[in-house]
């Protein structure tokens, strides 16, 4: 005898080999042995054999119409053997029975399981329903199907056009384009971007690395809505004029100074700060954007300004205009430089000039102060400031060491085209503009806490720098406490800080009280935007030194004569050349380079990790061997891939060993 019963959820078929009542020990036709309950068993049967009945059983089941079979079954529960008599009009036998079983268990949208071989017909309405839910899951799969075969031959799917943002970096599992998207890269053992960058979907690697970040931060876009600029208030005019010092890209001019001597032979030093809270209030719609935004971000080519251009404009240090400004004054005695006494001022500063690096460098150095040169603009103020400035470094317990200067990386982006140079930091400009933005935010933070009032202070302690709204030490620089409040036109935490220094010299209370939730909740948020900020310009810088090392071999190529070529060529086609590799390279056709026979110099750092000779790349070379740290070595750049920011080096050999690091 013969069984058919349920186990798992699913139909099978079996020969009894004993009958213990209430148990059955059956064999499948392949031999395997099992023991069931004789509840689960749902027809028995002696003819046809096992290896016949299931076939033939589903043939019938697939000649059975399930709508025909749904309009003619009872309303109420039924079993299989009754429905399978009324729908053959004849006791049925085993295998029209469980022929019938088997279509009302396939088809769980017109037939509800009740029980052991009991069944009730689904309602009209949710049969519909259902049957609309399958239809549309079929022609989604579909859909979905259409989607990957395309993404495999590299073709975009016109719909995703409007959803590659989400695609790329926020990807929904549950859309159709994201489930093809990931079975297309799972095929071609490609990440997202790259099977997207092969199918022409990103303008260029460089705007998919800036639409992440933009995607992330900046989620309504960078622009400003229109504004009027309120007026500056009345303020007194200074009787000092001022210049400033700033790199040549700088259009948010923050601080000025200002050098004067005293009738009694002291000198007056002037730090002269850019006073954009005077007219923005707390909530005004400006001040909202600089709340959302929190900082400047700074990225090699470009910039992403906190405040709008037209609030820049009417607050920057501009040369040849006349600005509000939060100063502070200090009479410094004319022969030890000694600080006699300061004082904060709210007025108006006529600015007489920017200075800039690129062009004040060359002029304002050791080497020209050494020699006593004077033949620059400026050039006594730039002389005593530079005095004063070792005396306040020595003052904060930090002597000059120009032994232990760090090199300075500028990147200059144009016409897709990068170029990087290097400055030693710790020069005379550098010292200047440092030493005295450190004793105004110290001052301004020590006159805060003398009078009670609130602040958002940058302090360290055993090496760990965080912000805090107390006022604390900060060892690295030396200072008793460091009040963030000289650059109130690119950090929403300087901004903040204005407005107390502002509303303490006025007099007025102040606006952020000590326990103000919303000075704590900007503290919180300025240090996340700052944090995340600082890493995406890191990013970019890296990714526009991979783009530079294409730069290079596109030059050493286009110098290269290649099979049948000549020397001959003019320099002329040898630079067409150039450019057209170096477009091809970098505009988005080719994420992932091999580039053939670059040699760089390279400084092994620790263990496999090194950094690259003029442009600040680091990363890990796992072919180099175990060499000191200061080994100079020479590596053949690999492919590269501007996508993941990576590229790959082989270690050729080390140019000598020079004194650790």
């Amino acid at each position: 005898m013969n069984i058919l019963y349920e186990e798992d959820g699913a139909l099978k078929t079996g020969s009894i080999l004993t009958d213990n009542t209430t148990s059955l020990q059956v064999e499948n036709s392949h031999g395997k042995r099992s023991k069931i309950k004789e509840a689960n068993v749902l027809l028995r049967f002696a003819q046809p054999g096992l290896a016949e009945f299931m076939a033939q059983a589903e043939s019938v089941a697939a000649g059975m119409d399930v709508e025909f079979l749904w309009e003619c079954c009872p309303q109420d529960e039924f079993g299989f053997s009754a429905l399978a008599g009324e729908y053959f009009g004849h006791a049925p036998g085993p295998v029209e029975a469980a022929g019938t079983l088997i279509r009302l268990h396939s088809s769980p949208m017109h037939f509800y399981k009740k029980g052991k071989g009991k069944f009730k017909a689904a309602p009209p309405e949710a049969l519909k329903a259902a049957l609309a839910g399958a239809e549309k899951k079929r022609l989604l799969a579909e859909l979905q199907a259409r989607y990957t075969d395309e993404l495999a031959g590299f073709r975009l799917p016109p719909e995703f056009a409007a959803r590659l943002p989400q695609l790329l970096y926020k990807p929904d599992r549950n859309l159709p384009e994201t489930k093809a998207l990931e079975a297309a890269c799972a095929a071609a053992h490609l990440t997202a971007a790259q099977l997207l960058h092969r199918c022409g979907a990103l303008p260029s690697t460089q705007d998919y690395h800036l639409q992440r970040f933009l995607f992330e931060h900046f989620p309504r876009g960078t622009g400003f809505p229109e504004g009027a600029v309120d007026p500056h208030p009345e303020l007194p005019l200074a009787e000092d004029t001022a210049f400033s010092i700033d790199d040549a890209a700088t259009t948010e001019i923050d601080d000025a100074f200002s050098v004067r001597q005293l009738d009694n032979g002291n000198w007056r030093i002037g730090v002269h700060i850019a006073a954009p809270a005077l007219t923005i209030p707390p909530g005004s719609p400006v001040d909202e954007i600089a709340r959302q935004r929190m900082s400047t971000v700074y990225m090699p080519g470009g910039k992403i300004t906190m405040l709008p251009d037209s609030i820049v404009q009417a607050y920057t240090l501009c040369a040849d205009t006349v600005c509000p400004s939060l100063s502070m004054y200090l009479e410094v005695e004319a022969g030890t430089l000694a600080v006699l006494h300061s004082e904060s001022r709210i007025e108006r500063i006529h600015i007489a000039a920017n200075l800039r690096h690129d062009t004040l460098e060359p002029l304002f150095n050791e080497s020209t102060l050494a020699a006593g040169k004077q033949d620059y603009p400026f050039a006594p103020e730039l002389a005593l400031l530079w005095q004063f400035a070792q005396k306040l470094e020595a003052a904060r317990g930090k002597p000059a060491d120009n032994s232990t200067q760090q090199d300075e990386y500028n990147f200059h982006v144009e016409n897709d085209r990068v170029s990087i140079t290097v400055r030693r930091r710790g020069s005379p400009i550098d010292k200047v503009v440092a030493e005295l933005m450190i004793f105004v935010n110290a001052e301004w933070g020590k006159l805060l806490a003398a009078h009670d009032v609130a602040g958002i202070y940058r302090t360290q302690s055993n090496g760990k720098v965080k912000m805090s709204t107390v006022p604390a030490p900060h060892q690295g620089l030396g200072v008793a406490q460091y009040l963030w409040s000289s650059s109130p036109l690119r950090r929403y935490v300087d901004f903040i800080n204005q407005r107390q220094i502002i509303s303490l010299l006025r007099g007025e209370p102040p606006v952020y009280a000590r326990n103000d939730t919303a000075l704590f909740a900007a503290m919180r948020d300025f240090d996340a935007a700052y944090t995340a900020y600082n890493e995406f310009q890191r990013g970019m810088e890296r990714y526009w030194c991979l783009r530079w090392l294409l730069q290079e071999q596109a030059a050493k190529e286009a110098l290269t004569p290649t099979l049948g070529e000549t020397t001959s060529h003019s320099t002329r086609p040898q630079t067409t050349a150039a450019k057209s590799l170096v477009i091809s390279r970098t505009a988005g056709e080719g994420a992932n380079e091999p580039l053939r026979g670059l040699t760089v110099e390279a400084l092994v750092l620790r263990e496999n990790l090194v950094k690259l000779a003029r442009i600040p790349l680091v990363s890990r070379i796992s072919s180099l061997p175990e060499l000191p740290p200061g080994t100079r070595v020479m590596l053949e750049i690999g492919a590269i891939d501007l996508l993941d920011m990576n590229f790959d080096a082989r270690f050729l050999a080390a140019i000598e060993e020079a004194e650790a690091c």
